[in-house]
């Protein structure tokens, strides 16, 4: 067993998915960290044997868990896959008597945070909650941060969630979260137009991405259904990175969000997702989507 990788991406999901295989299955491999569109685009390095979480299903994987709308599949594959609150909540589930510790907790609240099922006190003041402002501290997808993402799965198979916070780099971490938020908040209320019932947050005119609680616009904007973040991707300055949320307080969109952007080169859940292109198509996609969600139709039967 101790070839098998992990191959996940880099979200609070995912490295509790991981804290779950390394204790499930006994592995020593390190993470191999990759991004969905690397995924769908056949980018990513996938061996046999490898065990895929929270990302689309690769054939040369031996165990593949997800919970994306826009992943499944037909074929037969080894592990599991349902539209469920999280990945982590699917392999919990699948190895429920393999656990020596109890990570009922971590799961539970791994199933809020990735379903968005946060309440506007928790959006406002995450810092009062543990969970929430952990998963927070993962908001780079910068490879150079991988070593802290190794770092939280080791803390969390060890540690409960007071100890991982009281760690020095942590808690670095979280005063940045929270000094971020403040900034981040102002941006979103310069650069957020309202388009209808569509919040339009557009940084590309922002020289650096900005990092900040992905809730916070829902606060902001209560009138928009649906919230839309346009941005050059950090990593490649050549691609732009769409991402759609339906908003978690206004819930009136019909829009099914991974279905949608499965046309524009992308994909995801139900009420979130995100896809990744070459800039020159930024404003035929951005129209598009606007429009598919001004509409407000369900697409979910066609």
């Amino acid at each position: 067993m101790d070839t098998m990788r992990i191959v996940t991406r880099a979200d609070f999901d995912s490295i509790v998915c991981a804290v779950l295989l390394y204790e499930a299955l006994d592995l020593t491999e390190p993470v191999n960290w990759v991004e969905p569109n690397e995924m769908q685009k056949g980018l990513a390095e996938v061996r046999e044997g490898d065990i895929i979480a929270n990302l689309p299903y690769h054939k040369n994987c031996s165990l593949w868990f997800d919970h994306h709308y826009t992943n499944r599949i037909t074929e037969a594959f080894q592990g599991a896959f349902e539209i469920a609150p999280s990945a982590a909540g699917v392999i919990f589930k699948y190895y429920k008597d393999r656990f020596k510790k109890d990570y009922s907790e971590l799961v539970r609240e791994t199933d809020k945070i990735d379903s968005a099922d946060i309440s506007l006190e928790e959006v406002l003041h995450p810092e009062n909650y543990p969970y929430l402002m952990l998963s927070m501290t993962i908001s780079s997808h910068k490879k150079a941060d991988a070593p802290y993402w190794n770092k939280l799965i080791l803390m969390l198979r060890k540690s409960d969630i007071d100890k991982v916070l009281e760690d020095p780099e942590v808690k670095k971490r979280c005063a940045t979260v929270i000094e971020q938020n403040k900034t981040y908040r102002a941006l979103l209320e310069k650069h957020t137009q309202l388009r209808g019932h569509v919040s339009v947050s557009d940084f590309r005119s922002l020289t650096e991405v900005p990092s900040g609680n992905r809730f916070l616009v829902y606060s902001l904007f209560p009138e928009a259904i649906v919230n839309v973040r346009i941005r050059y991707d950090a990593e490649e300055e050549e691609k732009v990175i769409i991402g759609v949320g339906h908003s978690i307080f206004n819930r009136k969109c019909y829009v099914n969000v991974g279905l949608m952007l499965s046309k524009f080169e992308g994909g995801g859940h139900r009420g979130a997702g995100a896809c990744k292109f070459h800039k020159s198509k930024a404003d035929a996609y951005l129209e598009g989507i606007v429009n598919i969600l001004q509409k407000n139709e369900s697409n979910e039967n066609g």
